[in-house]
């Protein structure tokens, strides 16, 4: 072994999924409610900016 290698272990990359670690990022069962609504809301304030501002 030399002394840039590194010997494999049972966590190393491409162990199994569910061994993996949580890094903040989104959660697999998807956007709730809130931010289904959230995200329409946004969309209707740019949308009343945009109109208003006269940018159409």
């Amino acid at each position: 072994m030399t002394a840039t290698s590194v010997p494999a272990t049972s966590a190393s990359a491409g162990s199994a999924p569910d061994a993996r670690t949580r890094t903040g990022g989104p959660l697999d069962d998807g956007p709730g409610l809130v931010e289904h609504i959230a995200g329409w809301v946004l969309v209707v304030v740019v949308a009343m900016l945009v109109t208003r501002l006269g940018l159409v």
